[in-house]
């Protein structure tokens, strides 16, 4: 991972007495490691005061107030009051939490728990604050509260549950946080959930100086370590560690207001070893799944226009990368719309060894009135056409072609087309509900072109 690529370690307890000993290096040892934001979380009164110093002190720092289960017994109004003050007293708290129930060891009785629990939800609507949840062999009751209490910011620190739980949180419209427990060979459902979960709702943690993950376990866990978390996730979720740095800083700048996240628009920007270039946001069709109705993001870049840039603009934004698979003309939008800046920058780009390809919704020919597909000979070694349908009806419903009945036809063409141009040519569909993929399948092979699949819930 570069050391620049910031990374946040959104959950850890640094106010404890093991890090005394060395509390300069191991800050050294997170800048090294990338951890350039820390949120230290409160767990009762004290350390809730203890975490908001820090905050105070230290600008990679930010806090959170709260109560851990475990010390819910007796906690009253006036107790509640004064964490609730302390959260106003500095723009630097990012969160009501840790807060949550702990059925594993009842420290506290369930309905004390339930009660405090409770209340920190409302108080974190009063505070207009997310909640950082602790949830341990309380599923259902966890998951009630918040329902009922009406929340929908916040995340579940390490997260423990299933894949179906994992799908219900995130119904509701929560994070979910991995720890170092990522690395230990035995807890495979925590990394079925992280190869299930869409990159953009996952959050990173020690929960330090606890859960040290592999092949520090069993020893003091510190910030430097999420980024052994982060190349975990890396593996699972077949991504770049930069890549699931990135996204995770993002992440964590949406749900708790830290900007650490670079939100700068990319012309050119890197997804594991492929450079891809953004340089148009018009589209032929307004599919009706496409991600940019919601947000402007991929994989934690903006890409977000606002103007198209030429030749020199994209070039200079490209550079001279060494370490790259390849160069991939696909932003958010249909890159062929700009069909001579796509020739022009591929034919420098393949003067300079690079291979090319282009992902599109195979509309050119008809946008552009001709045949384009002997254009791009000898510039493009491979392209995706979105085909996403297997007959004309499901395709204009879906992808909302301006073209109509022809829209799909001429998908249909391209494609049967561009392997007498193009060396690789694959269609694509993705599992919107209700698509039949074997049907899409089928009609791809009928064609003559390869086939894959692309999950609804993942872009890039």
């Amino acid at each position: 991972m570069n050391r620049h690529t910031p990374i946040i370690d959104t959950h850890c307890h640094l106010y404890y007495d093991d890090f005394q000993q060395d509390w300069d290096q191991m800050l050294g040892r997170a800048e090294e490691a990338g951890v350039t934001g820390m949120i230290v979380v409160g767990a009762d009164a004290a350390s809730s005061r203890d975490a908001v110093l820090l905050a105070e002190r230290y600008p990679t720092m930010y806090c959170t107030v709260g109560i851990h289960p475990h010390d819910a017994a007796g906690v009253d109004e006036a107790a509640i009051a004064a964490l609730a003050e302390l959260a106003r007293s500095t723009p630097k708290c990012v969160a009501i939490g840790e807060i949550g129930l702990d059925f594993y060891r009842d420290r506290s009785p369930r309905d004390q728990q339930d009660r405090v629990f409770r209340r920190f939800l409302q108080l974190s609507r009063e505070l207009d604050k997310p909640v950082v949840i602790h949830d341990r062999d309380a599923h259902e009751e966890t998951l009630q509260a918040i329902r009922q209490e009406g929340v929908t910011r916040g995340v579940m620190h390490c997260f423990s549950g299933d894949v179906a739980f994992a799908r219900r949180c995130l119904e509701q419209g929560l994070y979910l946080s991995i720890p170092g427990t990522v690395t230990y060979p035995s807890n495979q459902q925590l990394r079925d959930v992280v190869a299930t979960t869409p990159m953009e709702r996952l959050l990173l943690e020690t929960d330090c100086p606890y859960l040290s993950p592999v092949p520090h376990r069993g020893k003091r866990n510190e910030p430097a370590y999420t980024r052994i978390t982060a190349e975990k996730v890396a593996e699972i979720k077949g991504l770049s560690p930069d890549d699931v740095a990135r996204i995770t800083t993002m992440n964590a700048g949406k749900l708790f207001g830290i900007p650490l996240w670079d939100s700068s628009t990319r012309i050119a920007y890197r997804i594991r070893n492929s450079l891809y270039l953004n340089i148009t946001n018009r589209c032929s069709n307004r599919c009706s799944f496409c991600a940019k109705f919601d947000e402007f993001t991929v994989k934690g870049h903006n890409l977000l226009l606002d103007h198209e840039p030429g030749f020199e603009e994209v070039m200079a934004a490209i550079g001279h990368p060494e370490d790259i698979d390849e160069v991939v003309f696909c932003g958010f939008g249909e890159s062929l719309l700009r069909l001579e800046l796509v020739k022009q920058v591929a034919a420098a780009l393949k003067q300079r060894g690079y291979r090319i390809r282009i992902n599109s919704d195979g509309q050119a020919n008809l946008a552009h009135g001709r045949t384009i597909l002997p254009e791009l000979a000898g510039l493009v070694d491979s392209i995706s056409i979105s085909l996403n349908a297997p007959d004309a009806v499901t395709y204009a419903r879906l992808c909302n072609t301006p073209f109509g009945e022809a829209g799909f036809e001429a998908i249909c063409d391209f494609l049967r087309e561009a392997p007498r141009h193009i060396p690789e040519v694959t269609a694509t569909a993705v599992t919107v509900p209700g698509i039949d993929i074997e049907a899409c399948r089928r009609l791809a092979l009928s064609l003559g072109v390869g086939f894959r699949v692309r999950e609804y819930a993942e872009v890039g």
